[in-house]
């Protein structure tokens, strides 16, 4: 069985955003019609799109498995015996519920259905746990001499995404370009992070 050492959760973490990115890239160059200003991710994998499993797969389940493993490496390394758990829990459910996002796709022509209903739910729920996570995560982090410096980024990050998750509200005509920011700065969090915990020495706490 492999032991899984923190460069090797850092590498469960960077993978995440790497894989999503690809699969992204992939998935909407097969759809000439696909347009990122309009059209949700969701919509490279509902009901009716081609390839669907594809999306759902590389774009949402395995990013969000590969985040909820990464999430107990951070919080081994951040945690220093002391404090809430929050952190641990909230990074890890946000993989668990957008892996739940991918297992039910988005049914766009009928949105009270309960694959659309689910797929709702793991996607706000991901977004939702994730806000739990990154902001009791800096308590934690000033706590430690390693990743007290992380705080500021993070906390950067974290609200670039809920700036830019008004954008469809306030540019209507391209709605969706916002779901892009939101995932990035999300996904950014993620990768910083786990560039992080890859470069932290060993007798680092």
């Amino acid at each position: 069985m492999m032991k899984m050492t923190k460069k090797i959760y850092a590498i469960f973490g960077a993978a995440a955003p790497l894989v999503f990115l690809i699969t992204y890239l992939i998935m909407s160059n097969l759809r000439p019609e696909y347009s990122m200003f309009t059209k949700a991710f969701s919509e490279l994998g509902s009901l009716d799109a081609p390839n669907k499993w594809m999306w759902n797969i590389f774009g949402f389940i395995i990013p969000g498995f590969l985040v909820a493993i990464y999430s107990i490496g951070l919080f081994k390394s951040v945690y220093q015996n002391e404090g809430s758990k929050f952190p641990l829990f909230g990074l890890f459910l946000s993989g668990v519920f957008m892996s739940i996002s991918g297992i039910f796709p988005a049914d766009m022509n009928d949105r009270a259905s309960t694959t659309m209903i689910l797929h709702i739910i793991g996607s706000f729920g991901s977004y939702i746990f994730f806000l739990i996570a990154a902001f009791t995560y800096p308590k934690l982090m000033r706590k430690s001499e390693y990743w007290k410096v992380s705080v500021r980024p993070t906390l950067i990050f974290t609200y670039a995404t809920i700036l830019f998750g008004a954008w469809p509200f306030v540019f209507t005509s391209m709605p969706s370009l916002g779901q892009r920011l939101v995932m990035f700065f999300f996904f950014l969090w993620v990768l910083y992070t786990a560039v992080k915990l890859y470069k932290q020495p060993k007798h680092s706490q």
